[in-house]
């Protein structure tokens, strides 16, 4: 996997590799990447590839046969998949009906000054909050990580975001020469599987939750990230494989029907 390039020019490469090519003309890892997102893949239909330029979950777009899908492009380690103001983010827990109890914990956590509002004097980073406070972030993510709230959750910050009205239809990790991928489905399953994983952090399933930066040394720069909610696929990879080896464990499984048996 070539780390050299920056986003940008990974979401670039991948349109110019699908931009005008037909289906046949791919290499076999792009013709599985379009069977797996296209109900029908007709051989010689002509792909068009573009970049969203607005600061969407869709990447880049793919339009093939007449049918448009949006992709998110990730490569890298500890990948950010959702920026959002504080306020916004709380009013998120509130209309999806999680106790002011749990509310309030989360400010004292994000902020990690003894406030819920970030005025406090002495700034504490993560592992040094948990120390003390681990029992109140278990019993937060309990109530976090219910499988509604979860399902609402993974289409806010990863699949479609507050700004647009389509969701993503595949997360692509890697570069061009070498990627893996998860579709709107997988991920949805994914969740189901993975909605009891321990974390000592507040997260929502495997994306963790935090400031955007805490700004111990208070820096003025960066002050005003303190107030504003990062979600990060810390594992974005790792959970690709590994629903890969699930679903193809599932497609062993999966007896098949015999001609005599119809």
């Amino acid at each position: 996997m070539n780390d050299n390039i920056n986003g940008y020019e990974n979401e670039y490469s991948f349109i110019f590799a699908l931009n005008g090519k037909k289906f046949r003309e791919l290499n076999p890892l792009f013709q599985k990447l379009l069977e797996d997102i296209y109900v029908v893949v007709p051989e010689d239909a002509i792909i068009k590839a573009w970049r969203n330029h607005y600061p969407q979950k869709s990447d880049i777009f793919i339009r093939f046969d007449g049918v448009m899908k949006g992709i998110s492009i990730k490569k890298g380690m500890c990948n950010s998949v959702h920026v959002e103001p504080i306020s916004e983010f709380i009013h998120f827990l509130i209309e999806n009906s999680v106790s002011r109890e749990n509310v309030l914990a989360y400010l004292r956590y994000h902020y990690a000054d003894g406030s819920t509002n970030g005025r406090g004097d002495v700034r504490l980073s993560a592992e040094e909050y948990k120390k003390e406070h681990q029992k109140e972030i278990d019993d937060l993510n309990e109530e976090l990580n219910n499988p509604v709230l979860l399902q609402k959750a993974f289409e806010r910050f990863v699949l479609r975001g507050n700004n647009s009205n389509y969701p993503i239809d595949a997360i692509i990790y890697g570069t061009v020469e070498d990627f893996i991928w998860l579709t709107r489905k997988d991920i949805k399953e994914m969740l189901n599987i993975k909605e009891k994983k321990y974390s000592s952090a507040v997260h929502f399933g495997p994306l963790t939750c935090q400031p955007m930066n805490r700004c111990l040394n208070r820096n003025p720069i960066y002050e005003k990230n303190r107030f504003c909610v990062q979600l990060k696929w810390h594992n974005l990879h790792d959970d690709i494989i590994e629903m890969m080896n699930y679903k193809s464990m599932k497609k062993i499984k999966t007896p098949k029907i015999m001609l005599q048996d119809i």
